[in-house]
């Protein structure tokens, strides 16, 4: 089985290295293409105004100036001789739970394979700011990952739809096992624009992320990462809201 490796953390963040160390679990045929910087919020977005360098890290490692997107497209068409069995993006240093998923280069890296027919799981780690008392941010990703990934690798996935993983902020003792979920949505958004100015006088935004209150719907991500719970989402690419077609079409004279 081939497996490539991506992400929007970087190609040297820890995230991407645990994944790897747990590809090579699963195969002997992993390969690594990510972009060379961190591109967190960087969503489904394709690179056309410069052009995108290609490097090579080591045998069957690369990274490219880019986003996620641009990295699976350049893995597919420049790296890999034949396409891979499986693209596993993250682990994302941080959920991509709810509405989130609409700004994450984590899961955006797993819709492009999704679109080029590829099985594709995207993943993240729940955090908290301060470093847990189990020491290892990663743990719950580390102990619980291989067991989520192994019932997907031969389950049969709709054309055009992904997986969306997210892991709880938690000792991996404590995880109150996996739950298969909808997606959620937050009660609001959540980046915040502090205004500055620049030492030549010049004013500038910056976005950050606050602190986000929801109220947890039953049966979505959100519900079961408070729970304790592996969250696993199966998300689709065909974002048409279709109950509104005929209301729409009879306005339009359809």
């Amino acid at each position: 089985m081939r497996i490539l490796v991506t992400n929007d953390d970087g190609i040297h963040a820890p995230g991407i290295a645990l994944l790897e160390e747990i590809a090579h679990q699963l195969s002997d045929d992993v390969w690594v293409c990510a972009p060379s910087d961190n591109q967190t919020g960087a969503g489904h977005s394709l690179t056309l105004s410069m052009p995108v360098r290609l490097r090579k890290h080591a045998e069957r490692r690369w990274s490219v100036t880019g986003t996620p997107t641009d990295a699976v497209s350049i893995g597919l068409k420049h790296v890999l001789d034949t396409p891979p069995d499986l693209i596993l993006s993250g682990i994302n240093a941080g959920a991509n739970l709810g509405d989130d998923i609409t700004y994450s280069g984590t899961v955006s890296a797993a819709m492009e394979g999704a679109l080029a027919g590829i099985r594709s799981i995207a993943m993240s780690q729940v955090m908290k700011q301060e470093r847990p008392a189990w020491g290892d941010r990663f743990a719950a990703a580390r102990e619980w990952a291989p067991k989520v990934i192994q019932p997907l690798i031969d389950a049969p996935f709709e054309p055009r739809t992904l997986v969306s993983v997210n892991f709880p902020c938690l000792a991996p003792e404590e995880v109150q096992g996996m739950r298969v979920v909808r997606q959620g949505f937050h009660d609001y958004a959540r980046a915040s624009v502090v205004e500055g100015r620049d030492p030549r006088g010049q004013r500038y935004y910056w976005f950050g992320l606050d602190a986000i209150e929801h109220t947890p719907d039953h049966g979505t991500d959100l519900e079961a990462i408070a729970d304790g719970c592996v969250s696993i989402t199966p998300l689709q690419l065909d974002l048409t809201h279709h109950s509104s077609l005929a209301g729409l079409a009879q306005r339009f004279g359809g």
